[in-house]
C-alpha cells in the first residue's frame, strides 16, 4: 500500500474528485506523493509489486501531526494563543478522520484489489476553513483569535474526493463525520 494525498489533483476542476481525474499537483507536496505513485507503478510493471495507492484527504484526530490546522486551531482554543489562516479562510478542505483511515488502510490490506488500484480516502466532510475555526469555537466553548495571513504557495481553494472505488474494492465508506470528530 502507498499513503498518497488529494495533492496529486491539485487544483481539481470537479469536485467530489475522482480516481479518474487528471494529476495536477500545485505544491512540491503534491508533486512528491505523485511521484511516489509513478514508482509504484513502475515498479508494479516492472516487477510484479503488487500496491495499491490510497488518497488521504485532510485526515485528522488524535495524535494527528501537529502543523495541520485541526491540531494548530484545538491547540489555539485551548491555550488562547493566535491561529495563523491563510487567504481568506474560503478554502474548502475535505476532512477525514483518522479512525476512518486506518480502517480503509487495514481493509486494504486485505483485500485482493487489481493490480494498479488506486482510490480516495475521503471523509465527506468539505467544509470552508472558517467554518472549521467556527467548529472549534463550538466545541471548546472558547473563542479562537484569529492571525491573518497571506495565502500560501502552493495552496489550492478545494478539495473533495469522491469514494466509489474505496466502496465498491474495500467496501469502505467513512464512520465519523467533520463534527463528531472535532
Amino acid at each position: 500500500m502507498y499513503a498518497s494525498s488529494s495533492s496529486v489533483y491539485g487544483n481539481a476542476t470537479v469536485a467530489p474528485t475522482h480516481e479518474s481525474h487528471p494529476t495536477r499537483p500545485f505544491s512540491p507536496y503534491g508533486v512528491t506523493k505523485l511521484a511516489g505513485e509513478l514508482l509504484c507503478s513502475a515498479y508494479s510493471s516492472n516487477f510484479g509489486v503488487h500496491c495499491t495507492v490510497l488518497r488521504y484527504f485532510t485526515v485528522y484526530g488524535p495524535r494527528q501531526r501537529p502543523d495541520m490546522a485541526t491540531h494548530r486551531l484545538v491547540e489555539a482554543a485551548l491555550s488562547g494563543t493566535s491561529f495563523p489562516l491563510f487567504g481568506d479562510g474560503r478554502q474548502v478542505r475535505d476532512f477525514t478522520f483518522v479512525d476512518d483511515i486506518v480502517r480503509a488502510n487495514a481493509l486494504a490490506a486485505t483485500a485482493d484489489t487489481p493490480p494498479g488500484t488506486t482510490c480516495n480516502l475521503a471523509g465527506g466532510s468539505s467544509v470552508e476553513l472558517v467554518d472549521l475555526v467556527a467548529l472549534v469555537e463550538a466545541t471548546t466553548r472558547r473563542p479562537i483569535e484569529i492571525a491573518w495571513q497571506p495565502a500560501q504557495a502552493g495552496d489550492v481553494r478545494r478539495t473533495g474526493g469522491a469514494i466509489d472505488e474505496a466502496r465498491r474494492l474495500l467496501g469502505w465508506e467513512p464512520q465519523i463525520d467533520l463534527n463528531t470528530g472535532v
